[in-house]
């Protein structure tokens, strides 16, 4: 996937490079026509200019000069050429050619002006020639200046183009950064973008409603769960009750009194599960005070302590390593307990017999950082996406839990501002990371 700022770039640069390919492409001959132009032309200005000198000196100076009748001069580089002679009386000549000259023994090709003119009744021949050389010289010499200069425009361009579309792109990036940074609808910050982009800022607004949609979509969820939960505890509590009192009596038989077993259990993880959604409506509620001070290290070692015995039957190590022991403050101890409960309880059940569990308490840029790692089976990175979803089976329902313990786990975390983060190696374990607030 390519940005959209970078696929504008692209294009603008693809788009200039193939102008500039079909403009290279007819330069060499713009350019030859432009410049023979400007040599034609120049030519003319001196014919112009030693006729007019002939005119005011006389053409003696110059046949007189020659003892062969004719005049000729050329430059120490042999780049220009002039001459002049008689000429019989005929054809009128006016014309730019390309002829070859003999000049002190070397022959050298020339784009000459001929040009028959007469004075006191005598015909003259007037030549003056430019060396091919020196203009194809000079036409190479424009057009590596020309292609010089593209180069520079091309990459200037490039870079004011990219300039410029990370400027008119910026509200899209707010939009993005405000998208992800919140954990949940409710901290959507609905303060518009500042944009002078329409499609922008109808964009924007697009996405605050939304935002406002999904999060009194979410209350009335959270309310039809409360007002649900609430219903279904005293039913719960009646059936419990009037099967706990079936069960003592003693005219019952052995297998009816089974199936009441079986089912106070049905009604004790129907109970726990109702308890579960009650809990996660009131932390996502923000129902729970964050006043209690917690001392990491006991509170993990208290956990650890409940778990030992789990772990000794399933033959799994369970081992602390507090390398850095903080006192957190305006914090729900129970909920922390609870939710690194449910994690350190789900890595023992699923580690294998002969394998380990870790706790790693330390401090990683100034924060307080928790890590839970455990040898078991791991995940794949569909489970990983689906972790923390409600009632997912992968890792904390064993068949007597609600499949809901890791959600309770992310909503503590949530409402206390921690960042959870989950790697995995599918048959190699999975690493769960607690990283607290600064301020906390």
């Amino acid at each position: 996937m390519i940005r959209l700022k970078t696929k504008l770039a692209l294009f603008n640069l693809l788009s200039k490079l193939i102008f500039t390919a079909l403009f290279l492409l007819f330069l060499p001959g713009i350019i030859e026509r432009i410049y023979l132009r400007q040599v034609d032309k120049d030519l003319i200005q001196k014919r112009e200019k030693t006729i007019a000198l002939i005119s005011e000196a006389g053409i003696e100076p110059f046949i007189e000069s020659d003892s062969t009748g004719a005049f000729g001069s050329f430059n120490i580089l042999k780049e220009e050429y002039i001459s002049l002679e008689k000429t019989r009386g005929g054809e009128e000549l006016n014309e730019i050619v390309i002829c070859d000259r003999f000049i002190e023994d070397e022959i050298i090709t020339y784009r000459a002006i001929n040009y028959t003119f007469q004075v006191d009744g005598e015909s003259y021949l007037l030549e003056i020639g430019k060396s091919l050389e020196t203009i194809t010289q000079g036409r190479k010499s424009i057009y590596r200046i020309i292609l010089g200069f593209l180069v520079f425009i091309i990459l200037l361009t490039l870079v004011t183009d990219l300039q410029y579309t990370r400027i008119i792109l910026k509200p899209l990036e707010k939009i993005k950064s405000k998208l992800r940074e919140i954990s949940s609808p409710t901290k959507f910050d609905k303060t518009p973008v500042k944009t002078n982009t329409l499609d922008f800022a109808a964009l924007d607004k697009a996405m605050i409603e939304l935002m406002m949609k999904i999060e009194d979509s979410f209350r009335k969820e959270k309310e039809i769960t409360v007002n649900i939960s609430h219903e279904l505890m005293t039913p719960i509590s009646v059936m419990r009750s009037k099967l706990e009192n079936i069960l003592i009596q003693e005219e019952i038989g052995e297998e009816t009194a089974m199936r009441i077993e079986e089912s106070l259990k049905t009604l004790q993880r129907l109970q726990r599960l109702v308890n579960s959604l009650l809990m996660i409506a009131r932390i996502e509620s923000r129902q729970y005070l964050l006043e209690d001070t917690a001392d990491m290290a006991d509170l993990l070692t208290e956990i650890t302590e409940e778990l030992k015995p789990v772990a000794t039957d399933k033959q799994v190590e369970l081992r602390g390593h507090y390398l850095f022991n903080g006192c957190l403050r305006q914090v729900n101890r129970p909920l922390l307990f609870s939710m690194f409960y449910n994690v350190i309880n789900n890595a023992v059940k699923n580690t294998g017999s002969g394998g380990s569990v870790s706790i790693r308490v330390e401090k990683i840029s100034g924060a307080l950082n928790v890590t839970v790692s455990d040898t078991g089976r791991g995940m794949t990175r569909e489970q990983l996406d689906k972790l923390f979803s409600r009632f997912s089976s992968r890792r904390d329902n064993n068949g007597d839990g609600t499949g809901i313990g890791l959600a309770i786990a992310k909503s503590i975390a949530d409402l206390h501002g921690i960042t959870v983060s989950v790697s995995s190696i599918p048959g190699k374990g999975t690493d769960f990371s607690f990283t607290f607030p600064e301020n906390s």
